[in-house]
Formats: structure tokens, sequence, C-alpha cells
């Protein structure tokens, strides 16, 4: 495995603290007999931690190894994957690189972990290969990004050859993109030093469009700005207004859900952070989304100054 993580160029940039990585390491240190046995048994259990943490964070099942080896190319966001994200898999000499780290990737995806754990004695990565989650309630965890991550590692394992590998993650990444902007649908924000941190909202309600009924003409007005938006046609800024239940904030919801195969995003701001509104706007720009800033209740009081941040951006 370390030979195989070695070879990454593109994709090389895991991070110290990346499961991958300190793997790699301990297999290493395990074919070098550069370590105690017993240190490295519970190096290698540490690690298999981290993964059953993940799929209980992010509901993986079947087999967590392949599935947090699709986490980890869904979310590498680098030269080749977000350029992919917004104009797909051109012609390019980084293709030679991106194919070269995608067949490693392959071959860690069909890793035989029989001989260390046969020499360790261990039988955790064959139980990660055929796992059976607990059934969790879908507000646990996030179940769009779930989904996602089960359904293209399922794809990539089944791939006959590299190059079918190389073609579905690059197609993933045209149609969904790549970081936690690819997978998540919506998001708030923490400020930090000079700076903002996008924070995934795990749980969005699947209401849809078709499940708002009575107000036909609103509806249309919302929907056709929106395709408008997406399309990067001209559009405008949207008010609602109204009393409180007569689904301001489902209307959004239900647009979020329904154009987000076609990169539509959302990003909630309250009133106390529209200072950092410039900051959101810099980090995505470049990205290949359409994002909805979403404010709600927004009202203020004489002695409140926040409207000129927002004042400012519009």
């Amino acid at each position: 495995m370390d030979q195989l993580v070695s070879r990454l160029l593109l994709y090389g940039d895991l991070g110290e603290e990346a499961i991958l990585s300190k793997l790699a390491a301990l297999f290493q240190a395990w074919k070098g007999s550069s370590m105690p046995r017993q240190t490295l048994v519970r190096g290698i259990y540490h690690q298999v931690k981290g993964l059953l943490d993940l799929a209980t964070e992010y509901g993986f099942d079947e087999n967590l190894w392949q599935n947090y080896l699709t986490f980890l190319l869904m979310t590498n966001e680098n030269s080749f994957s977000l350029i992919t994200e917004r104009v797909g898999a051109q012609d390019g000499s980084v293709n030679h690189f991106a194919r070269n780290d995608f067949r490693v990737f392959r071959a860690l995806f069909h890793y035989d972990f029989s001989a260390v754990e046969g020499d360790l004695n261990l039988d955790c990565f064959t139980t990660l290969s055929h796992y059976k989650a607990i059934a969790k309630h879908g507000r646990r965890y996030n179940q769009n990004v779930s989904e996602k991550v089960r359904d293209l590692s399922r794809r990539l394992a089944a791939a006959p050859d590299d190059e079918t590998f190389f073609r579905l993650v690059t197609e993933h990444y045209r149609q969904y993109g790549v970081g936690m902007l690819g997978l998540n649908k919506a998001f708030r924000i923490k400020a930090v030093t000079n700076d903002v941190e996008f924070l995934p909202v795990n749980n969005t309600e699947q209401v849809l469009l078709k499940d708002l009924v009575g107000y036909e003409i609103q509806k249309k007005k919302l929907v056709d700005n929106t395709e408008a938006f997406v399309k990067g046609l001209p559009a405008n800024n949207v008010l609602l207004f109204g009393d409180a239940g007569t689904g301001k904030s489902t209307s959004i919801k239900a647009i979020l859900n329904e154009y987000y195969d076609q990169g539509l995003r959302m990003i909630e701001i309250y009133k106390h952070q529209f200072q950092d509104l410039s900051s959101v706007i810099a980090q995505i720009k470049n990205r290949n989304y359409r994002f909805i800033i979403y404010m709600d209740d927004l009202s203020f009081e004489e002695f409140e100054i926040e409207y000129k941040f927002l004042k400012a951006v519009i």
C-alpha cells in the first residue's frame, strides 16, 4: 500500500492525519519490521476506528474501505478536479497525471489485505469490506452525501478498466463538482480569522415544488427566475414576504432540491453575519455552481447597521 500511495501526484496532498496516509506508513513499518507488532496492531486499529467514525458520520455501508477512497476522490480539491468541475474532462497533459493517480486508486480499491491480516492475526479489513451498518435515523447523518458516495463507490468498484474509472470520476466532477460544495446542498457559515468557513447543513427537507399548492402564479415567477439563474441568464434577487407559515422558507428548500443537480447551492447567512458577505462571495465566485445566499427574517431595528453591508453587496 505504501508504494501505491507514494505514487499519487495530483491527489497526493492527503494531509498527514489522513487515514490513507497513516495506514500507508503503518504498512511500510510492517513490511520493514521496524515497529513492535503490538504497536503496529494498535496503530492499525486506531485507523480502522477512524474509518468507522467516518462511516457513522456519513452513513456509509457495504464496503467501508471503498466508500472511504471514493470520499477522498469526491472531496480532494486539486488543479485537475477543480478544472474538471468547470469544463469537464478536456484534452490536456494533466490527464496523464490524473490517469496515473486513478490507476493507483483503482488498485487501492481492490487491495488485498490478506497478507497483513494473516501475519498480524487481524480480520478488521475483511469486516470493513463486508460491513452492515446499524440502521440510523436520516437526521443523524447527511443522507444526500451518503447516497452519492455509496453509489459512485459501487460503480467504481465495478469499473472493468482504468479508463472507465477515469470517466466515472470526471463525470461526477462535471455533474456535481468537487469538495464539500459539490457534495452538499446547503451551508451555514462560521467566521474564522480574516475569513469564513462553510458548514454543511446535514439535512434539508425533501420537499419539492409539486408539493407546494395554492400559489401557482408566485411559484411560476420563482421557478422562471431560478431556471434563468442556473442557466447563466439574467436573473433577479428575490424578496419573499408574507405571514408566518405561508411557505416562504419551504419554497426556497423546494427550489434547492429541484435544481441541486443543475449546480444550485444555498448559503444561509444570518443578520449578524452580513459583514462576512464579501468573504463569502470571494470564496464562491470562481466555482462552477449557482448560489442562493439565503437571508431569513430580513428586518432591522433603528440602531442596527448590518443593512449597510447588505446594501454594499447588492
